[in-house]
């Protein structure tokens, strides 16, 4: 596993919680973002304080040359619930952003067998509005347009004022209210923060557990659609490829230090679970497609989740917001989410089950 082979300190700036600019370090860097909140109470801003995230799953605004005739007020439906009130507003960007052509489906292009996904770079300043301030790209498609896609991708979330986390050994230590939180993200491919090597992931969080005050880890983890909502406890695998086994990861995690860990990759929402006093969010389904992603069923529910940990990275609260998505791809406030993914945990998790309101507050089993 790669050392620490950098560090970049950003100062601070807009109440939003993103840095002017960071400068792209690469794998096995250790890159460190200050958010900056005015609007923070005294009390908030020391070390007795807490930390509020916001997170959402699978995250693309289209497919060039298949784009949203207004991607500035794309999400607007949903704006009003990710940023106010959190320091952090995490996403998983299923994708690239992208001018490179050269995909790995080959001259033909993308068909119903191989899908590459690309936005503009330009349209990181979207998300950047929309609230978000990291972007993860550990995932199966950020490698859609080779190296090259994947590299102007990082530096396109880096020039837009967010961070971003997933490469190999890859830690990103953000501070907001003068919290260390260290986030880390992992997929089942070389070319991200593989979470198939258990042990060299089980190392870099404890790595990133000294040097943060919480970590908070992210995995693209799990079998894919409609029927692959159940955390089975075993290892899945999709079209034959592994994508891990997500509660032995999630648990190995918080074993290493983790605080949190959230998940996307099914496509489709999963239960919550607690172990050890921690919450893990197995999958946030999708977010914001448009026109990538079905959004037919149990594909079209999603959610916001929002969790608030103490300085020392203890549970302190969470709530789901329930999503639908349109036929477009579109997010908007609405529909099933919270019984969905309740009756889920609960059949999922039994005594370990985290207990879903009708308001959709988390509580603790």
């Amino acid at each position: 596993m790669a050392g620490v082979a950098a560090l970049a300190v950003v100062s601070a700036c807009s109440a939003a919680g993103s840095p002017a600019a960071i400068t792209p370090k690469g794998a096995g860097a250790t890159v460190r973002v200050s958010l900056a909140d005015p609007a923070a109470s005294p009390r908030a801003s020391g070390p007795g304080g807490s930390v509020t995230i916001t997170a959402v799953g699978d995250t693309m605004l289209g497919d060039t040359p298949d784009l949203p005739p207004d991607p500035g007020t794309y999400l607007s439906a949903v704006e009003p619930i990710l940023a106010p009130g959190s320091q952090i507003v995490f996403g998983n960007l299923e994708g690239t952003l992208t001018t490179a052509t050269a995909s790995k489906c080959g001259p033909k292009g993308p068909s119903q067998d191989c899908f590459a996904f690309r936005i503009p770079p330009s349209y990181a300043r979207y998300l950047k509005q929309d609230g978000f301030t990291i972007l993860n790209d550990a995932n199966n498609h950020i490698f859609d347009f080779g190296a090259a896609g994947q590299a102007q991708t990082v530096q396109s979330i880096h020039a837009a004022g967010m961070a971003q986390t997933g490469l190999p050994g890859e830690i990103t230590v953000v501070t907001a209210h003068g919290i260390k939180v260290a986030f880390l993200a992992f997929a089942p491919y070389d070319y991200d923060a593989s979470l198939l090597d258990l042990p060299a992931a089980r190392a870099l969080i404890e790595r990133a557990d000294r040097e943060a005050s919480f970590v908070v880890v992210y995995m693209h983890a799990g079998a894919e659609g409609a029927s692959a909502d159940h955390v089975t406890g075993r290892e899945e695998y999709y079209l034959g490829e592994d994508r891990g086994n997500a509660e032995q990861f999630a648990h190995m995690a918080i074993d290493a230090g983790a605080s949190l860990v959230i998940a996307s990759g099914p496509h489709v929402l999963r239960g919550l679970q607690f172990y050890r006093h921690r919450l893990i969010a197995y999958s946030l389904g999708d977010f914001a497609s448009y026109d990538d992603f079905a959004t037919s069923g149990d594909l079209g529910m999603s959610m916001i989740l929002r969790v608030t940990l103490s300085a020392a990275g203890t549970f302190e609260r969470a709530r789901i917001y329930p999503v639908e998505l349109t036929g477009e791809g579109r997010p908007v406030p609405g529909g099933g989410a919270i019984s969905f993914v309740s009756r889920l945990s609960v059949q999922d998790f039994g005594r370990t089950a985290a207990r879903v309101r009708h308001s959709g507050v988390i509580k603790a089993p």
